[in-house]
């Protein structure tokens, strides 16, 4: 498969600007986006890509800033060689260790994940990525049946079964997602983990006792009343990949129609994850 590479830079941008653009280009299908000294670069499909939506959306977003962009085209088997120049290994509150293949393995931390991202969203460097885990981290586990959805490399289901979750769906609608899940489950040893390729049709009839949902606040809201359907009463939904303003009011509405309590959040820089349990 074929993939764009944009790199874009930017003169007088705020970070909250940045993200708002970030948000935007990823209704467009960008997927994967890194930081670059001027702006940052981001990846989407080239089948999905129209150059005129992108001219469309910085347009919108001229009157505060300036950016300039350059197009590429990216091959498959160049994939691993720009994540390998880029992606360094992570550390979770010192609890947990994110890794490629390429590094070392680092045996002092209770937790070692190895996740080797491709083209998918998900290796913890993204606030909202960082602060699921950390919700995980903060939440007891074992035993418990578990949903991840807009799962990207499966790493939020990985952390789970390492921390003793008895069985667990991993979905995403990008096929690629859905192929480095079922990779990277195996790179960790996982066999207790289920990866399907979809969206919220593709959620199995079950009943889960927790949900993690990274993705964006408008497919939250189109999706929030199937986590409903299957979460169990007192089941738990950490949500991510929105902002605090208005998007977790939005998110609040929205679960209180289906008897989703809020239960706190936590903010890293302008990105939220949010915490709600089913009464």
């Amino acid at each position: 498969m074929q993939y764009i590479k944009a790199i874009f830079t930017f003169d007088n941008i705020e970070e909250y600007q940045q993200d708002l653009l970030i948000a935007d280009l990823a209704d467009l299908g960008f997927d994967t986006f890194e930081d670059s000294d001027k702006g940052f670069t981001a990846f989407v499909i080239k089948d999905n890509f129209e150059e005129s939506a992108l001219k469309d959306i910085l347009s919108v977003h001229a009157e505060y800033f300036t950016a300039a962009y350059t197009l590429e085209n990216v091959a498959d088997e160049n994939w691993n060689a720009e994540w390998e120049k880029n992606f360094s290994p992570l550390i979770i509150d010192d609890i947990c260790y994110v890794r490629a293949t390429f590094h070392a393995p680092q045996p002092s931390y209770p937790y070692e994940i190895i996740i080797d991202p491709k083209m998918a969203f998900g290796t913890g460097h993204h606030q909202t990525t960082t602060m699921m885990m950390q919700y995980i981290l903060a939440t007891d586990i074992k035993n418990r049946v578990i949903l991840d959805m807009g799962c990207g490399t499966g790493i939020l289901a990985i952390l789970a079964a390492k921390l003793g979750a008895k069985r667990l769906v991993a979905i995403d609608y990008d096929e690629i997602c859905y192929e480095s899940t079922v990779e990277n489950a195996a790179l960790n040893h996982i066999e207790n983990l289920t990866a399907l390729c979809g969206s919220k049709e593709a959620i199995p009839d079950d009943h889960f006792d927790l949900i993690f949902a990274n993705i964006n606040r408008n497919i939250l809201l189109d999706q929030i009343q199937r986590y409903a359907e299957v979460l169990k009463v007192e089941g738990k939904i950490f949500f991510s990949g929105f902002y605090l303003e208005p998007d977790l009011q939005m998110i609040k509405d929205e679960c209180a129609k289906f008897n989703i309590q809020y239960l706190d959040h936590m903010q890293n820089g302008d990105w939220v994850a949010a915490q709600f349990e089913k009464k």
